[in-house]
């Protein structure tokens, strides 16, 4: 019997789509495929690779009307809130943007007369992309587009909660004309994928996904040399001082905590205040929170779905029942149709009087759940922030761009925000610390990680 990766939707349980898992020989074929493409495929000019990449994006989006359900029916997110092609536009747009600049080569620093010294940018040859289902498109634009300017060919590996996107991804390239092999979408189990990474066949894999995958693709991929790029974990903080705008922090902070039902990877899961501020702050968030209308994500007036699984919703209510237990206060407490265990459909909560002996506030959650703290000064707050094993993206509410600047230059992570949270712009480098992860993604330095250097020493004949 052929083995299948079920679909099954948030939404009502039921099965939404059913893929056959590659067989051997096909994953077989298909890395045969990408790695006689390359050769190709490194010789099309930059020019010419990223018209291919603008024309994918514009078939791409030309399916939003079929997308944005199909993501609701796959991990939940409502579909008043359209697919996730602004950004998507904006990140291949860039990347498309700084590619011959960026994949120029580089001259030695120091010319000498006599010789023709510089260091090209290889492509590293077959790149693999292993996509995460919550910001589907997204987390896999963000290699896939970079990987293809850079010469290199993409096979991608979708999560097996959001299979269609990786369809969506092969339609738009097929649409295109994108020369056979130079990227394709395979179905694989874990088993298959460890095999693959395994073989030596990858010269580069992209994760995104959680700490034990993170670990799992290391130990594949051991003995192998292969180039990695990790981004898994998060348990990002926010530190809102005396002087922030509190209306902005406020509504900011509620969004960066509970959009996407706080699946976001650099999404808000713990919030220090400044006590001069506290109170104010938190009244303010509780009444922002309570505007969330949490139902059927196919439903316009919903503005949170369900979560992606019951057991992501289940790991909430421990971390909720735990933090309760410990003396925490909990000032939501909405009433939500299926709100029970064993369901994905789950209130958003806002809880006070925590600590970091709650796992609320030191283990991931990737839920609609946020600790709030007060705090006495910036001393106490940079101690708590870096009090996690996690380092994606720390963010600070001020109208001092000077202070916020030296808090963030003694936190330990990935990106400092000042006014702004759960965002990612291409212009600058996406990275982590800690067990968030390891490498690097979109900016210039993302093309560097999909790139090996080749050092040129010429000299003239004499």
């Amino acid at each position: 019997m052929t083995e299948t990766v079920k679909l099954i939707t948030p939404v009502d349980g039921s099965i939404y789509a059913e893929r056959p898992i590659a067989t051997d020989q096909a994953v077989n074929a298909a890395v045969e495929r990408a790695k006689a493409a390359q050769e190709k495929w490194a010789q099309v000019p930059i020019v010419e690779r990223g018209k291919y990449m603008l024309a994918m994006l514009e078939a791409l989006v030309a399916m939003t009307d079929e997308i944005v359900p199909e993501i609701a029916w796959q991990m939940g997110r409502p579909v008043r809130y359209g697919g996730e092609f602004g950004g998507v536009k904006e990140r291949t747009n860039y990347m498309v943007e700084i590619a011959e600049a960026a994949l120029k080569s580089v001259p030695a620093s120091n010319p000498k007369d006599g010789f023709r010294r510089y260091v090209k940018k290889d492509p590293l040859g077959v790149v693999m992309v292993i996509a995460p289902w919550n910001y589907p498109y997204l987390t896999a634009v963000n290699t896939i587009v970079p990987a293809l300017m850079a010469g290199n060919t993409v096979i991608l590996k979708h999560a097996a909660q959001t299979l269609l996107v990786g369809e969506r991804f092969q339609q738009a390239f097929d649409k295109v004309g994108l020369p056979k092999g130079v990227f394709q979408n395979v179905v694989l189990n874990h088993a298959q994928t460890e095999k693959l990474l395994g073989s030596g066949k990858i010269d580069h894999v992209n994760f995104t996904g959680s700490v034990g995958g993170g670990r799992a693709i290391e130990k594949a991929a051991a003995g192998t040399f292969m180039t990695l790029g990790l981004e898994l974990g998060g348990k990002d903080p926010a530190y809102v001082l005396p002087d922030a705008k509190m209306d902005h922090a406020v509504a900011n902070l509620v969004d960066g905590a509970f959009y996407n039902s706080g699946q976001c990877c650099c999404g808000i899961e713990r919030v220090y205040v400044h006590e001069k501020v506290y109170d104010e702050f938190v009244e303010g968030f509780i009444a922002e929170t309570k505007n969330y209308v949490v139902g059927n994500p196919l439903d316009q007036e919903t503005t949170m779905g369900p979560m992606a699984q019951a057991r992501f919703a289940d790991l909430i209510r421990e971390q909720k029942a735990e933090a309760l237990r410990k003396g925490a206060k909990a000032h939501i407490n909405m009433k939500v149709a299926n709100d029970k265990a064993g369901s994905p459909y789950l209130a958003p909560e806002v809880l006070t009087e925590v600590d970091h002996q709650m796992s609320v506030m030191r283990e991931e959650s990737f839920g609609p759940i946020v600790g709030i703290m007060k705090v006495r000064n910036d001393e106490e707050a940079i101690a708590l922030m870096n009090d996690s094993p996690y380092g994606l993206t720390a963010s600070i509410w001020t109208r001092d761009t000077e202070q916020a600047v030296a808090i963030g230059n003694r936190v330990e992570t990935g990106t400092v925000f000042m006014n702004r949270c759960d965002y990612l712009d291409p212009a600058l480098v996406w990275t982590g610390v800690k067990n968030t992860g390891k490498g690097a993604g979109l900016s210039a330095i993302g093309y560097d990680n999909l790139t090996r250097p080749k050092s040129f020493h010429l000299r003239e004949a004499i």
